[in-house]
């Protein structure tokens, strides 16, 4: 699905709408050192393996992508909840038919 990189939406922030920048929300890097992951790595060990069931394939066939919207007018990021694509790619302008 094309996506534009410039939309006019709601700013809670302006509390008017306004343009805003789009991008695609990206996941950053996990802490190896977290609480979870240290918990994590210490019950893999020993008798009994893994905690949880190892995927072995996948049900779905599309991931979530979630839209970064920053305002152009205050800089304030809202993200726009998830939907369902193959693909999403980012246009400068989208063509109506």
């Amino acid at each position: 699905m094309k996506i534009p990189s410039i939309i006019v939406t709601y700013c809670p922030r302006c509390k008017e709408h306004t343009e805003h920048e789009v991008s695609i929300y990206k996941k950053g890097k996990e802490r190896s050192m977290s609480y979870g992951a240290r918990y994590h790595e210490e019950v893999k060990h020993g008798y009994g393996g893994q905690k949880y069931p190892e995927l072995k394939r996948t049900a779905k066939t599309t991931k979530k992508v979630t839209l970064k919207l920053k305002c152009k007018k205050c800089g304030y990021t809202i993200m726009k909840e998830g939907m369902r694509l193959r693909k999403a790619e980012i246009v400068e302008e989208v063509k109506k038919r």
